[in-house]
């Protein structure tokens, strides 16, 4: 409770409202390729293919209030000394920040945001593989949060548990 009795949960005069809010406004697909530069041959394979999966996120700020989070996924599958294919894939999505602690707009863009856009990001993946005629490749859920804190621990910054939100 304030010194005027309010417990933070009221409405504040003239529409001001200072709690923090985060949500995502919209995602799309920025750039999406897929390669099978050995077909048909590639197909004639016995061997299962030898997948490497990359990934690396951005964030950009594009207007007040509002950032893009990128999520980039490369993956590469051979097989037999050659490619059976690449697949590259940068999901978007634009996120709108208000009244959020400059301190925790980082950890949600790098941590919260990519959690939010994978599941969607996984699944563009997975049909373009099959599409490319090979099973479809189901990537395994990642802990953005925690390899953002990894990664930050590296660098020497430190954020709490609490620092990141979840959704």
């Amino acid at each position: 409770m304030d010194d005027l009795g309010n417990t933070g949960n009221e409405a504040l005069a003239n529409g001001a409202d200072n709690a923090p809010a985060a949500g995502l406004i919209s995602q799309y697909v920025k750039d999406l390729s897929f390669e099978n530069p050995n077909a048909p041959a590639i197909y004639q394979e016995q061997q299962p293919p030898e997948i490497n999966v990359q990934f690396d996120i951005g964030a950009a700020q594009v207007a007040d209030e509002v950032h893009e989070v990128t999520l980039k996924i490369e993956v590469r599958a051979t097989t037999g000394g050659k490619t059976a294919f690449i697949a590259e894939l940068s999901y978007a999505g634009l996120f709108g920040l208000r009244n959020v602690p400059a301190e925790h707009v980082q950890p949600f863009l790098l941590g919260e945001g990519p959690r939010l856009l994978f599941p969607f990001a996984r699944r563009v993946v997975a049909d373009a593989i099959r599409d490319g005629g090979f099973p479809p490749l189901l990537l395994e859920p990642i802990d953005f949060n925690a390899l953002f804190l990894q990664q930050a621990e590296a660098q020497g910054v430190q954020f709490g548990a609490g620092d990141i939100g979840h959704a």
